[in-house]
């Protein structure tokens, strides 16, 4: 069975972490969605808190290494990547911007990207759209239509059989995500090549 990277980065600064929790959910969607292709999904989960002074460093001299560079170095393989902030002083979190100000130019062309973000109130969600998406469009990411905003009423909502906004939005955007990084890069070259002649047919004729 095919497999497929995805790379999975929770901008979540508490633990236990709502942004973390989201990024999970949205993960198991995707995973789900990609498994009903009959594609296998390897997964790497990333807590930038971990990587906060490491970023600090490479802002400042240019240069990532250690645990940050095996980052970098995964997202520039990576099929998809799932991307969840915190909404602060309503915008994305400076943890995940600095993180995203390391990166190579280059390092998203063309990778499908799903964006979340989780904040106390409704009223943050647009924060990913004039915030998060207008940088992801910046590094030329493909960023999937639907982006998941989590308020604190939506937890509480998700375990409810009558009211399942969150859950149902998870899952349209898991599914959008897991059909772009199905499709990308990925050709079927099975046959292409049997109508063309071998060089010996080539030379002696």
């Amino acid at each position: 069975m095919t497999t497929r990277s995805l790379v999975v980065l929770s901008g979540g600064v508490s633990q236990p972490s709502s942004s973390r929790l989201l990024a999970d959910r949205l993960t198991s969607a995707t995973v789900s969605a990609l498994a009903a292709r009959g594609l296998n999904t390897e997964v790497r989960t990333v807590d930038l808190r971990d990587l906060a002074h490491a970023t600090v460093d490479a802002t400042l001299t240019g240069f990532a290494s250690g645990p940050l560079r095996e980052v970098l170095d995964a997202l520039a393989s990576a099929d998809g990547v799932v991307l969840v902030s915190p909404v602060f002083g309503a915008s994305v979190a400076g943890l995940v911007k600095s993180f995203l100000d390391v990166l190579e130019p280059g390092t998203l062309d063309g990778v499908p990207v799903l964006l979340g973000a989780t904040g106390g109130t409704a009223r943050h969600s647009l924060a990913l759209e004039y915030a998060l998406r207008p940088t992801l469009a910046y590094l030329r990411a493909a960023v999937v239509p639907t982006a998941v905003f989590a308020a604190t009423d939506d937890w509480a909502e998700a375990g409810s059989d009558d009211l399942r906004p969150l859950p149902d939005r998870i899952d349209r955007a898991g599914t959008e995500l897991a059909a772009a990084v199905a499709e990308r890069g990925h050709v079927d070259t099975a046959g292409l090549f049997d109508d063309v002649p071998s060089f010996s047919d080539l030379l002696g004729g």
